[in-house]
């Protein structure tokens, strides 16, 4: 079968790539290679989404079968891709949870729910706005997974690499005083091996692509960041008033945390679906440890998130909140 990812050179659309690969089908990775090349075996195609000639150039006489699209930021890319490729057999498209309206705070039951539709140039209206474009050419034929959060080797978000990295290197280190928080993940290799079953079957409809609710806490995603990496770090509990009035900002300098009002029902998201279409859950252990070895391999260098800020906790801010505890 031959697969084209949308994507393909970091992160998710390199784990799809892969498993692509491993399955034995023949892979092309479609990016503007920015982030460097697709594994070996991939055929490289390069050009920008949001140019409308760039897909079907690339492509030069090449016809996919089916796509697993991991790549899709503007409305653009959205329209062109819809354009080039609604001849293929199955879409696999990796959209968000934020592609609902009313998420978060949430909670999410089942695929339902209201999905933006407003002209706002925004993370979640853009997914909202692929979906439908890109549902329209591809009826029947189109899978939209609502991805949540996706953790594993090869993060360029750098969440959980940045606990992982401040734990390790010990001492007292600044969490939420939330560790009961729920958290809910999916390892980005059951998603990518995921994505390409479906594709390949030709699954269509959304699915909330993301952990079961209540799969581990915050806390216990952090004592398991110290038992992989060996710490002695000790975890100094911050009240989440003290946190906002030093000007902490939730997700990005404490990442995975979120405030107690969002927090209660953000994590709430039914994964029934899923589950159904067989989407792994591995345990959490074993996404932090491979993470953690992955990180191991090269720590100085770790790639930096594409077009995200920087996450965790300048020094200097954990210091003043340290002060006195």
């Amino acid at each position: 079968m031959r697969l084209l990812v949308l994507g393909g050179t970091h992160f998710l659309g390199r784990h799809v790539a892969t498993a692509a690969l491993d399955r034995g089908h023949e892979v092309a990775a479609f990016s503007r290679g920015v982030t460097g090349a697709p594994p070996d075996g991939v055929r490289p195609l390069r050009g920008d989404r949001d140019d409308p000639a760039a897909l079907p150039r690339a492509l030069d006489g090449w016809t996919p079968e089916v796509v697993v699209d991991t790549s899709c930021q503007t409305r653009p890319a959205a329209d062109h891709a819809a354009a080039a490729l609604a001849g293929v057999r199955a879409y696999a498209f990796v959209s968000s949870l934020n592609a609902y309206s009313t998420w978060p705070p949430g909670p999410v039951r089942g695929e339902d729910g209201p999905t933006w539709d407003t002209p706002d140039d925004d993370y979640g209206p853009n997914k909202a706005y692929a979906e439908r474009v890109l549902g329209a050419a591809l009826p029947g034929r189109f899978l939209t997974a609502r991805a949540g959060l996706i953790l594993g080797p090869h993060d360029n978000v750098r969440r959980l690499p940045w606990w992982l990295q401040r734990i390790a290197r010990g001492g007292r280190v600044v969490v939420p005083d939330a560790l009961e928080q729920p958290i809910a993940l999916v390892d980005v290799r059951d998603l990518a091996g995921w994505l390409v079953e479906m594709a390949a079957r030709g699954q269509a409809g959304p699915v909330n692509a993301t952990g079961p609710a209540g799969m581990t806490t915050l806390g216990g995603l952090l004592e398991t960041c110290r038992e992989v990496t060996g710490s002695d770090a000790e975890l100094v509990p911050v009240p989440e008033e003290d946190l906002l009035a030093a000007g902490v900002e939730p997700w990005l300098h404490l990442p995975f945390w979120l405030p107690r009002e969002t927090a209660a029902t953000a994590w709430d998201v039914d994964t029934a679906r899923a589950r159904a279409l067989g989407l792994p859950s591995r345990p959490v252990r074993d996404t932090v440890a491979d993470t953690w070895a992955w990180l191991r391999q090269d720590p100085e260098r770790l790639p930096t998130p594409h077009g995200l800020p920087e996450p965790g906790l300048p020094g200097e801010l954990e210091a003043t909140l340290l002060a006195g505890r």
